[in-house]
């Protein structure tokens, strides 16, 4: 193949896989020396996080990844426009709080309901966060503050509306229970495991198919990443630029609305109290997003990652080790991998540029001759 040699292939992979192990290392070194400097045992820490997962711990890890990468699909359509869609935890709180409304309900009977609640999940959750991209394009106003006040605005709301039109449930309040002919059924993968990987797993495949497809084969996806690169240039080119933020806005925040559909129909089936509904995961997928550097496959290992440090954390107390510790080996991966990419980053732009003078210096010498 034109191009492709050996040297070129050797900085393929040491550019793309290199910077998160190396971030992965650096992140369980750190947490060794921070726990070690409070007075617990490092090595008890990476014994545990690095023990082979019994069956409940990787039924957890395969839904959670889930999850999280339909978080971090959500998270990265912002990020390849250069918008830091910071809301997509307040859209998937809204999508799932619309979503279990409409299901609840039985207005659909059946398989459809599954279909119907998807959609209307996504439209709530591409209407939340079209409020950011308004704002943005008609006030100027950042999508990261906007979507700071949205994300606590959207919180508050769903409690009022689960308080106010929801069931109550001893002192708590909670959506109506999905109904029995909406409940799809789950794969029983581990015969250990108390319960199945979720049916609707599978939408995070698909989902991540999806987002390559977009980004890579079409004429959107060509135009989200010239605005991405440079607005000035997406304009000149023709490129309607307050259309395409409104629409990048739009489809984060549909993707966003899907991210607790997988948990909803596969085991919780209702929406309301704190024990049956996941808050975090939309902050969770801009880690996973950035980790993943906003390429499918590379979203898919960092949800897989998250989720592997957050089920081998509960096994954290029994060694004497608080299970929070893995929020800081989380954040310091996310931190280290991006500059050991900003570091790789910067070698291969001094390659290139010394590449191109020896060229250049050769051009010059063999016209003089």
């Amino acid at each position: 193949m034109k191009g492709l040699t050996p040297r070129r292939v050797l900085d393929t992979v040491v550019g793309s896989l290199l910077p998160p192990l190396v971030a992965v290392v650096a992140a369980m070194v750190a947490t060794s020396v921070l726990i070690a400097a409070f007075g617990g045992s490092p090595g008890s820490f990476l014994e545990v996080i690095f023990s082979v997962p019994n069956d409940r711990v990787l039924l957890s890890i395969i839904n959670q990844s889930a999850m999280l990468s339909i978080s971090g699909i959500a998270a990265a359509i912002g990020f390849r426009m250069g918008l830091f869609n910071i809301g997509v935890e307040g859209q998937y709180i809204v999508g799932s709080c619309a979503g279990a409304f409409f299901a609840g309900s039985g207005l659909v009977p059946g398989p459809l309901n599954i279909l119907a609640t998807l959609v209307v999940a996504a439209a709530a959750g591409a209407a939340y966060a079209s409020i950011a991209g308004l704002l943005r394009v008609f006030r100027g106003v950042s999508e990261v503050i906007s979507a700071i006040m949205l994300n606590y605005i959207a919180l508050t709301m769903a409690g009022y509306l689960v308080t106010k039109y929801g069931q109550a449930s001893g002192y708590t309040f909670t959506t109506e229970r999905l109904p029995l002919d909406a409940q799809p059924l789950g794969f029983k993968i581990f015969p250990d495991a108390p319960g199945d990987v979720w049916a609707l797993s599978s939408l995070a495949i698909i989902l991540g198919i999806g987002y390559w497809f977009l980004i890579s084969r079409t004429r959107f996806g060509f135009e989200l990443r010239v605005t991405g690169e440079s607005e000035t240039a997406a304009r000149a080119s023709g490129v309607n630029t307050k259309k395409m933020t409104l629409l990048v806005m739009a489809l984060s925040g549909a993707v966003a609305g899907l991210v607790w559909m997988p948990a909803y129909f596969g085991s919780v089936h209702t929406f309301g109290t704190p024990e049956n509904f996941q808050a975090g995961l939309g902050f969770i997928g801009l880690a996973v997003a950035l980790l993943g550097r906003n390429r499918t496959l590379g979203i898919f290992f960092a949800a897989a990652l998250f989720a592997f440090l957050s089920g081998q954390s509960n096994n954290l107390q029994s060694a004497g080790i608080a299970k929070d510790v893995i929020d800081i080996t989380q954040g310091i991966t996310v931190l280290a991998v991006v500059v050991a990419y900003e570091v790789v980053g910067r070698r291969r732009a001094k390659t290139e540029a010394e590449r191109v003078a020896r060229q250049l210096d050769a051009e010059r010498e063999g016209a003089a001759a």
